[in-house]
C-alpha cells in the first residue's frame, strides 16, 4: 500500500469528479479528449464550489483538462486559494477507444473490446495507456501533495478511471476488479483519502458535497 514516507500529521486529499461533458449523453469514453462541460456539468461545479467555500481547503489541483480545470476553478476562487494544475492528474488515455461509445468499441477491435471488457487493467485498449502507467504517475502526484501540506486539506479535481485506480492502488484490490467493484463514479462527488505515517485510507467514496 502506498505510503507518504515521513509525513507524521495527517494530510486529507478530496478527489473530485469534474462535471458533466457533453458527451456524457451518449456515454463515449473521453479519456484524454479535450470536452467541454454542459450546463448541467457547470451547475455541478458550482456546487461543488459551495462545499469548497466551507471545506478549509489548504489548496486545489486539477488535472489539465478543461473539463477538471473549468470544475476546479470555481472551487479554488471559493476556497480562496490558487490552482494548481498537474499533467499527471489527467486521465487514462483510451487509444482508439477515444470518443467511441463501448458498441462502437465492439464493432471495430472486438477481441480487443472484449479482453478489456474481462481484464480491463491488464488488458488496455488498442494503443491505450495500461492502468500501471497511470497509476506510475499518478501516486506520485498525490505524494508530493501529502508532503507539500502535512496536515492539510487538498482538493483534486480529476477523473472518474484514475480515481477508480487511485482507490484499487490504496486499497490493495485487484487492479481488474476496478471496474466491476466501483462501476460509477459521480460527477463532482467526492472520494476522500487519508495519508499519514502509518499508511492510507479510504474514508468515503461517491460522496455528495450536500
Amino acid at each position: 500500500m502506498p505510503t507518504a514516507a515521513g509525513v507524521i500529521d495527517v494530510t486529507t486529499i478530496f478527489i473530485a469528479r469534474h462535471g458533466e461533458t457533453v458527451w456524457h449523453a451518449e456515454n463515449r469514453y473521453a479519456g484524454v479528449s479535450d470536452i467541454p462541460l454542459t450546463e448541467h456539468g457547470l451547475e455541478q461545479a458550482r456546487a461543488l464550489a459551495a462545499w469548497a467555500e466551507d471545506a478549509n481547503l489548504d489548496a486545489v489541483y486539477s488535472s489539465p483538462l478543461q473539463r477538471a480545470t473549468t470544475t476546479a476553478s470555481s472551487s479554488a476562487e471559493a476556497a480562496g486559494v490558487h490552482l494548481s494544475i498537474d499533467s499527471r492528474l489527467i486521465e487514462i488515455d483510451w487509444g482508439q477507444g477515444e470518443g467511441l461509445t463501448r458498441d462502437e468499441m465492439a464493432a471495430a477491435f472486438p477481441a480487443a473490446y472484449e479482453s478489456f471488457v474481462a481484464n480491463p487493467a491488464s488488458s488496455p485498449l488498442p494503443d491505450g495507456e495500461s492502468a500501471q502507467a497511470a497509476i506510475e504517475r499518478v501516486m506520485p502526484a498525490l505524494d508530493e501533495i501529502v508532503h507539500r501540506y502535512p496536515g492539510g486539506r487538498v482538493l483534486v479535481v480529476g477523473h472518474s478511471t484514475l480515481t477508480r485506480l487511485i482507490i484499487a492502488t490504496v486499497t490493495g484490490m485487484d487492479l481488474d476488479r476496478y471496474r466491476s467493484t466501483m462501476p460509477h463514479v459521480g460527477n463532482c462527488t467526492l472520494t476522500i483519502l487519508r495519508f499519514s505515517s502509518t499508511g492510507t485510507a479510504l474514508l468515503g467514496f461517491n460522496l455528495p458535497t450536500s
